[in-house]
């Protein structure tokens, strides 16, 4: 029988956060797959856990992730842990598990810590729909096609940042967004776990006068619903109605149904669109 992949949530900070069947699958799994084995084996030493250990990481995310792939295949059970938190989000153990099921191996998650959660949950801000976006790339092009649409998200964004990039990952969502509301979060879990519920021009000042430190996460509010309507409204308003129409039978809707949806776009009755473009006929 082949082995099976178990993704294992460690604590993001406080090491109380592990739960009784992470431990428990840690001693009795074949092997550790650890993104970084120097940092995990401070958690394992604490938890008197002797499991051999391996290392898989952004550099040899693919390769390895084969190698341990032929190991469950022999029947090994294999157990994945990040630094921090719920492997697959935001880590290369993402590989790992696609490589898995292309392949047929097991996989399950074992639920726990993820800073995302964490931080979304004592925002204080809207929890129902969110957006998570990690890290913003690091690459100029990139990063501004992310940051623009995000531009029009309604949905609360989550995003990482550190603390030497967070001053300038400030000032790029104000000039993107405008001055959201934002949930400031650091050190989540640990001693000096801190929240903050502000503006972004009211935490750009505040990182002016104070030096970011820890790992922080950033809960931006959303576009308000109402706000992008209105600004959908100016945008069809540039065009005719004519032109409109056109707009959605040039994407291969036909005539009737592009109707309605102009005057879903203009708040208009639907028999006025019809009436508009009759009188342009004649």
């Amino acid at each position: 029988m082949p082995g099976k992949l178990y993704l294992c949530a460690t604590p993001i900070g406080n090491l109380e956060d592990i739960t009784y069947r992470v431990l428990r699958t840690l001693k009795e799994v074949d092997l550790i797959a650890a993104e970084d084995t120097r940092n995990s084996i401070k958690l394992l030493n604490h938890f008197a856990i002797r499991t051999p250990m391996t290392s898989y990481h952004e550099y040899n995310k693919i390769e390895k992730a084969y190698d341990l792939v032929g190991k469950m295949r022999e029947g090994k059970e294999v157990a994945l842990i990040t630094d921090a938190g719920t492997p697959g989000i935001s880590d290369p153990g993402e590989e790992l598990v696609r490589i898995c099921c292309e392949e047929g191996i097991e996989v399950t998650s074992l639920p726990g810590p993820s800073a995302c959660v964490t931080a979304l949950t004592m925002s204080g801000l809207p929890t129902r729909r969110f957006a998570f976006e990690a890290f913003l790339p690091r690459a100029k092009k990139e990063r501004a096609d992310i940051l623009n649409q995000l531009r029009q998200e309604t949905r609360t964004i989550v995003l990482y940042e550190s603390p030497h990039h967070l001053k300038k990952t400030l000032a790029e969502l104000y000039d993107v967004l405008g001055d959201r509301k934002i949930a400031v979060c650091r050190e989540l879990t640990k001693r000096y776990e801190e929240r903050v519920n502000m503006t972004l021009s009211e935490c750009i000042d505040l990182y002016q006068e104070k030096e970011p430190r820890g790992e922080y996460v950033l809960i931006v509010h959303g576009k308000e619903f109402e706000e992008l309507k209105r600004e959908e409204q100016k945008t069809w308003e540039r065009l005719s109605i004519a032109e409109h129409v056109k707009f959605y039978e040039d994407k291969g809707i036909d005539r009737k149904k592009a109707m309605k949806l102009v005057a879903d776009d203009r708040g208009m009755c639907k028999r006025d669109v019809y009436q508009a473009l009759l009188q342009l006929d004649t």
